[in-house]
Formats: structure tokens, C-alpha cells, sequence
């Protein structure tokens, strides 16, 4: 079976002035369908980049990316935006909801974009709010969210268009360290249906919830190594306080 991503010796330069950095270096990969991969390394060691490239928010300066087989290297910006909008879902550190909206409305935003009608937004935005648990809150604005319900929101946004590839970015950065568990246990869960996630994080104990571990210095991989037992989110929620559970 042919991978669902596929990086063939992927760089990226930026040019600063006089000076050029080299923020991804000859990077050569594969991601499977249905794997659940973290992305870690410091500042600087082209993770981001890495990211970016994946999700046809940037360009390579050499090399190919290629999704389901098709090289998206050399595509043109609407080519690119229709890639991310028919294939990709992503999930930031700060969730981007609109303040003024719904959950519903938040979640079937890529919808209007899809050109779908109000009765299918509104269908598939209360299948994903239930896909997350949030269905009971679809009519509340976030300011009447926790960070976590806030962060679930955010991921049903990103899944409504049913992608074949989540990208997380720092997912559980503004989350409390029970609320970032919750997080990891429902992204094991859309692994476990299928979805293929690629997460970026620079904390080593959110990674172990993954499969497979990439870990990228200076614009090269580092290391890229299968998790032999990957920590289950599920089992370390049920075996936490109830106090702090409900916290």
C-alpha cells in the first residue's frame, strides 16, 4: 500500500537579508494511513516547517511532498487551499474559535467555505459536536467553554470535512495537565476509527501517547522511532481522583 505522506529529500530555505536558513535539510519520510505520529525537537529544529510543508501552508524550496501520491510541491496557492480544505483538518495551540459564534457555528465554518447549505452544516457540525462529546454545548459561545471543551470544539471544526490527515500544532500547550490527558484520549480514539494524525509537540510525555516519535535538529531528523507501548489516555484518566477529574 502506497503511503499517505510522502517526503522525498523535502528542504525548505528562508532568505533573511544576506543570510539563508536552512530550516529543513534533505528530509526523506513516510507516514502511513492510520498512524499516529508525534513531531518533537527545540526551537529552530524545522518541526514547524516540517508542519507547514505538510499542510500546504508553505512551499519547498527543493524536493517533493506528496499526499495520497499527488506531489503538492509545485502547486499554486488555490491548488494548495483546495488540498487543505477537501483533505486536511487542522488543531492549534489557541484553538482560533470565533468569539462571537456558536460551537455549531465555529465547527461548520469550513462548510460555508465548502459551499454546503445551512440544513447540511448543520447536520454534520452536530455529528462532529457529538463525535467530541460537545453536542449538549453546540449553542454555547466560547467564552462559556472550558479551554478543554474550547479545544474539542476545535477539533470537530477540523474534522468536518471529514480529512484524511489531522494536523495537531502544540495541541495541549494552554491546557492544564488533566485537560491535555482528555485531549490525547480523544485523539487515540479518532486514531483507533482510522484518522491519520501528525502532532507537534516539544513536551516528551504527550509524544508517548503517539506510535511513532520523529524528532527533528537543525532541519534533519534526528531520530524516528516506533513508541513500543504508547500511553493509553483512557487508562490514565479512569485511574485518576475523582476530585481531579472533575476539577
Amino acid at each position: 500500500m502506497a503511503p499517505l505522506i510522502e517526503t522525498r529529500h523535502l528542504s525548505k530555505d528562508y532568505v533573511l537579508g544576506s543570510h539563508t536558513v536552512h530550516a529543513l535539510r534533505d528530509v526523506s519520510l513516510q507516514i502511513r494511513a492510520g498512524e499516529f505520529v508525534a513531531v518533537m525537537g527545540p526551537s529552530g529544529s524545522g518541526k514547524s516547517t516540517f508542519m507547514n510543508l505538510l499542510g500546504c501552508l508553505d512551499s519547498p524550496t527543493a524536493g517533493q511532498c506528496l499526499i495520497e501520491g499527488r506531489d503538492i510541491s509545485s502547486l499554486s496557492p488555490d491548488e494548495l487551499a483546495g488540498v487543505r480544505n477537501r483533505k486536511l483538518g487542522f488543531v492549534f495551540q489557541s484553538f482560533n474559535l470565533l468569539p462571537r459564534t456558536s460551537a455549531w457555528e465555529n465547527v461548520a465554518l469550513p462548510l460555508i467555505y465548502a459551499g454546503a447549505g445551512r440544513k447540511e452544516r448543520l447536520q454534520q457540525a452536530w455529528e462532529k459536536l457529538e463525535a467530541v462529546s460537545l453536542a449538549d454545548r453546540a449553542d454555547h459561545h466560547p467564552s462559556q467553554l472550558s479551554g478543554g471543551q474550547q479545544q474539542r470544539v476545535a477539533i470537530a471544526r477540523a474534522l468536518v470535512n471529514d480529512p484524511v490527515l489531522l494536523l495537531a500544532d502544540e495541541p495541549t500547550g494552554n491546557l492544564d495537565s488533566r485537560t491535555s490527558v482528555e485531549i490525547m484520549a480523544l485523539f487515540q480514539e479518532l486514531n483507533a476509527g482510522g484518522l491519520t494524525i501528525v502532532l507537534v509537540t516539544h513536551e516528551q510525555d504527550i509524544a508517548q501517547f503517539a506510535g511513532r516519535v520523529i524528532t527533528f535538529r537543525d532541519g534533519r531528523v534526528l531520530r524516528d522511532e516506533a513508541v513500543p507501548a504508547p500511553r493509553r489516555a483512557g487508562e490514565i484518566l479512569a485511574g485518576m481522583p475523582l476530585e481531579e477529574v472533575e476539577a
